[in-house]
C-alpha cells in the first residue's frame, strides 16, 4: 500500500485540479495498487463469505472525487481511498465492508449505516426478538479482539426509539441509528505484506454481525 499512501499524503497538501491532472498518472499507480490490494481481499474473504463470488474489486471502489455542492469544503478531491465490498454492490443497503485507507486515519469498518427508516425498524425488531443471539455475536472471542463489545454510537437516541420500552434488555442497542462497527488501523499494518490477509481476518470476526443485520434487512 505504499503508492497509495504516498499518494495520499501528497493530494492532501496538494489539493487542487491543476496539481490532480500534472499528476495523475501518479494517482492511476496508486489506484491501481489499492485495486490489486482489494481483489486479494476478496479473493480471501470469498471462503467465508460465498456471496461476494463474481464481485470486482474496481467495482467497489469509491471515486477520488469528492461531491462539494453542500460542502464549505471545496477541496475537490478526497484524502482517502475507500471501498465497500457488499454482495448487492457498493450502493447496496444491505450489510457490508468497507476499507478506508488514510494516512494516520485507516480504518476497516462494517455493518449498516444511516439504514433507510424501514430497514431501521426491522433491525431493531430483530435484535428485540433475537436479543440473546445478538449478544452471543458481540462476545465471540474473534469479533471482541477487533471491536471490543461496542457499536458506533453516532447519533445514538437519548430515549428509547417509540414502541420500545425503557425496561427492555436490549434498549441501549435499540437506542442505535447506525450499526456498525469500526477497527482502525495504523499504518505500519498497512504496509505490511500481510495486510490483505489481516483485512479478511477482520471481515471474517464481522462476518456473524453483518449477517444477523442481513437477515432483518432483506
Amino acid at each position: 500500500m505504499k503508492k497509495p499512501l504516498d499518494f495520499l499524503k501528497k493530494i492532501k497538501k496538494n489539493n487542487n485540479r491543476d496539481w490532480f491532472l500534472k499528476n495523475k498518472p501518479v494517482y492511476e499507480e496508486a489506484k491501481q495498487e489499492f485495486e490489486k490490494v482489494i481483489a486479494d481481499i476478496l479473493a480471501k474473504s470469498i471462503k467465508f463469505d460465498k456471496k461476494l463470488a463474481g464481485l470486482e474489486a474496481k467495482k467497489t471502489l469509491f471515486r477520488i472525487n469528492r461531491d462539494v455542492r453542500f460542502s464549505k469544503d471545496k477541496s475537490p478531491y478526497k484524502s482517502n481511498f475507500g471501498a465497500f465490498i457488499n454482495s448487492g454492490g457498493k450502493n447496496s443497503p444491505l450489510p457490508g465492508y468497507y476499507l478506508h485507507v488514510e494516512p494516520g486515519k485507516a480504518f476497516i469498518a462494517g455493518g449498516c449505516w444511516m439504514p433507510m427508516p424501514d430497514k431501521l425498524a426491522a433491525i431493531r425488531q430483530e435484535i428485540d426478538y433475537h436479543f440473546n443471539d445478538f449478544k452471543k455475536i458481540l462476545s465471540q472471542k474473534e469479533f471482541k479482539k477487533y471491536f471490543g463489545e461496542k457499536l458506533s454510537a453516532e447519533d445514538k437516541l437519548v430515549n428509547p426509539p417509540k414502541g420500545y420500552d425503557k425496561e427492555n434488555p436490549a434498549v441501549e442497542f435499540l437506542k442505535f441509528k447506525h450499526f456498525v462497527v469500526v477497527h482502525n488501523i495504523s499504518d505500519k499494518v498497512l504496509l505490511s505484506p500481510k495486510f490483505p490477509q489481516y483485512v479478511a481476518d477482520v471481515f471474517k470476526a464481522m462476518y456473524p454481525f453483518n449477517q444477523f443485520l442481513k437477515k432483518a434487512v432483506e
